[in-house]
């Protein structure tokens, strides 16, 4: 039986602040309890919701082992303090694996499925590192051209599209210093204040003389990549890391990073039913794919998706949430689709923000439904590449 559609609302949307990987704040805190952050810190926004209406809890990771495995999604709802009731799935689509956790609840809740669902990701680049701790390719990934792009590091994808699309070293370095420009900016304005929910971190010195150690606990509320030092010149210092004569560099790359986000999504009849506030309405989504070795180019075919299936058109998007992957790729996306530079990143990216993998597609989502009613926006928009040559976008309205 087909069941009839209906809208699905976004009610709570939040993240934790996003931390360098490797010696950063988050260096020592488990993917699964920054995870845990924000999803008490969704719930704190909608009081009036019994967690017991909840149904689902689907969560992206992009590396889900170790401390960020065996399904992070349903240990994390437990660990909350949620109800057993509510389930838990993890799900992985790298880079996108976030935004796809937000399509797939959006999705259920549209075809009557579900009433009130969680939808979510966590990253921690410090404890799980890019392709994981045991990466292995099906040999046949190597037996013939067609396939090898799959096994290209990320540096040299973003390489070749920088050479195919015309992208300069100085373009790329341009575009990652306003990144951090637009982020420190939106920093000292207090702009992240609403999407933030802080997190306290505990540090453990020991001592080796008496065999105790000493506690210290901090709140981190605020972003930890953007530099404010980054200049023209300092980028022009540094070397290319992926191509000997090759122009990406670890300044114009998005940082590797730890965070978490999460939002819930409600139905019209869960609105009444629990009293909540729509912030915006999810409303439309594409997955594309792309050759692997340029996978960079994922949104020049993903972002017309989404706004044909929304019924939109570019200049309809007030607020677009491209991820910097690469310098190189955003450039090429920019300049092929004639977006407007003006509403792209308003708040930097991740070249300044940082790249939690799974994680961020939920981040930006977050930063979108509040960057929609902050501004008194009607559209924005989440869109990214994904590794192994993908691209995502999905649109959201605000109500």
């Amino acid at each position: 039986m087909n069941k009839q559609t209906q809208d699905a609302y976004i009610v709570a949307a939040t993240r934790t602040p996003i931390g360098r990987s490797g010696r950063g704040y988050f260096r020592n805190t488990r993917p699964d309890d920054l995870l845990i952050a924000a999803l008490r810190g969704a719930l704190e926004q909608v009081p009036q919701l019994d967690p017991k209406a909840i149904e689902d809890a689907i969560v992206g990771c992009a590396m889900p082992e170790a401390e960020q495995g065996l399904n992070v999604a349903r240990l994390s709802v437990l660990v909350a303090g949620l109800p057993s009731t509510v389930a838990g799935v993890t799900v992985n689509r790298f880079c996108a694996s976030g935004l796809t956790a937000v399509q797939m609840a959006a999705d259920r809740i549209r075809v009557g499925e579900a009433d009130v669902l969680i939808a979510g990701g966590t990253e921690s680049m410090s404890m799980v590192p890019m392709s994981g701790n045991k990466p292995s390719f099906n040999p046949a990934i190597f037996a013939s051209d067609e396939n090898v792009g799959i096994a290209y590091g990320m540096g040299l994808t973003a390489e070749k599209v920088a050479a195919q699309w015309r992208v300069s070293r100085e373009q790329q370095d341009a575009f990652a210093l306003a990144s951090h420009q637009k982020a420190l900016a939106a920093i000292d304005a207090g702009r992240f204040a609403d999407e933030i929910t802080p997190v306290e971190v505990v540090e453990r010195t020991p001592n080796l003389a008496d065999g105790t150690q000493a506690a210290r606990t901090r709140t981190v509320d605020v972003d930890e990549g953007p530099r404010r030092d980054s200049s023209l010149e300092g980028l022009a210092k540094l070397r290319p890391v992926f191509a000997a004569k090759g122009s990406v560099t670890a300044g114009n790359s998005s940082q590797t990073s730890d965070g978490a986000g999460c939002l819930i999504l409600a139905s019209e009849k869960a609105l009444k039913q629990h009293g909540l506030v729509p912030l915006a309405r999810f409303i439309s989504f594409a997955i594309k794919g792309v050759p692997p070795e340029i996978m960079g180019i994922g949104p020049i075919e993903a972002i017309p998706a989404a706004l044909k299936h929304a019924g939109l058109k570019a200049a309809d998007i007030g607020w677009i949430e491209l991820n910097e992957a690469f310098a190189a790729q955003a450039v090429a996306v920019l300049n092929t689709l004639d977006l407007d530079r003006s509403k792209v990143n308003p708040m930097g990216g991740a070249i300044a923000l940082g790249h939690p993998l799974g994680a961020t597609g939920a981040i930006r989502s977050a930063t979108v439904v509040h960057a929609l009613r902050r501004e008194k926006l009607r559209y924005g928009m989440v869109t990214m590449c994904v590794g192994t040559g993908q691209g995502a976008a999905g649109i959201f309205e605000r109500v």
